[in-house]
């Protein structure tokens, strides 16, 4: 059990600083190659921070702990907006005024709906991962064509101002970028067997597991960007990073480990942790523009709020756990 705990600890650390250089990495060679900066801070840099959640996923799926890999991606949502948007907004209100987030928001909620309709028939087969994937790549295609247009999307943050502010030197690059993704495989593995341990030896699905100590762990970047995003004051790239996660999440993450092996899906995935998702978007939205739809701000009651919605839900996980666990015994 020590040693699954030591897995799981090393390998969030590793997982976070792995993603980091592969990105850094990635974003420096692409820029030797000639790829236009807006490009890299759109598709390199700007869902940088999923990394993490895409590794972990995909290697669950491999290894067979479906789970695992859905519990990541569904509960990397509701940790984004829920814990992370609510402790930043009781640190500082979030100012929302930015029109791109609010296309961006509308967008995550259909995206949400097209995610729980897959969850209808009780799995995720995989062709249902590849549309997934396809949706992904025209959400994409549109994001770089409104960067092209001169509408930067905030999916890329500032990234392509990083990119050029530090320069790296590509033999340097091409070695971070390995590293980087050498380091993030074998993390993620580390990640996946410990948690995956630890749940077989407590009775604890993958899923739980999944929606809970690796959600956070995989959402530790988002945490870091959005922190530093209200030291800066850039408010609309706080919900940027967060909807643009959840975008990868929704799509990219869950649709890689469905292509990869087929997900069984529990019913409470769909009623319990897939509703929570859409609701929480669709409170962001109301936070965000009010009933009346005029501009304002997500206040420190809205992040309280949201803070409590998580506490409570993830008290109410290991409530059934225990639960389990002690009809179990007797």
């Amino acid at each position: 059990m020590l040693l699954a705990i030591g897995a799981i600890l090393l390998g969030l650390v590793l997982l976070v600083w792995s993603a980091d250089r592969f990105v850094e990495g990635a974003a420096a060679t692409a820029k030797h190659l000639g790829m236009p900066t807006l490009l890299i801070g759109m598709v390199i840099i700007g869902f940088g921070t999923s990394a993490p959640e895409l590794a972990v996923s995909a290697m669950a799926a491999s290894d067979g702990n479906p789970g695992l890999a859905l519990g990541n991606g569904y509960g990397s949502n509701i940790t984004n907006i829920a814990l992370i948007v609510g402790l930043t907004a009781l640190i500082a209100p979030i100012a929302v005024h930015s029109q791109v987030i609010r296309k961006e928001l509308p967008l995550l909620v259909v995206l949400t709906l097209i995610a729980g309709a897959q969850l209808l028939d009780g799995e995720l087969s995989r062709l249902d991962g590849w549309v997934l994937l396809a949706v992904f790549a025209a959400v994409m295609g549109w994001s770089i064509y409104q960067g092209f247009r001169g509408k930067p999307d905030p999916l890329g943050g500032d990234a392509e101002a990083e990119v050029v502010a530090h320069p790296m030197p590509l033999k340097t690059a091409v070695i971070w970028l390995v590293i980087g993704l050498v380091l993030l495989i074998a993390s993620s593995r580390m990640l996946v067997w410990g948690a995956v341990t630890i749940a077989q030896a407590l009775g604890v699905s993958d899923l739980v597991i999944g929606l809970t100590i690796v959600a956070i762990g995989t959402s530790l970047p988002e945490l870091a960007s959005a922190i530093a995003a209200v030291k800066k004051n850039e408010h609309d790239l706080i919900l940027g990073n967060i909807l643009g996660s959840g975008i990868f999440n929704t799509l990219a993450v869950v649709g890689m480990a469905a292509a990869i092996k087929p997900l069984a899906v529990d019913p409470e995935v769909l009623y319990r942790d897939w509703t929570l998702m859409l609701g929480l978007t669709l409170g962001l939205l109301l936070m965000g523009f009010g009933l009346t739809g005029w501009r304002r701000t997500i206040s420190r009651l809205d992040g309280g709020l949201l803070v409590a919605v998580y506490l409570g839900y993830t008290g109410y996980l290991f409530y059934t756990v225990a639960a389990s666990a002690s009809a179990a015994l007797s």
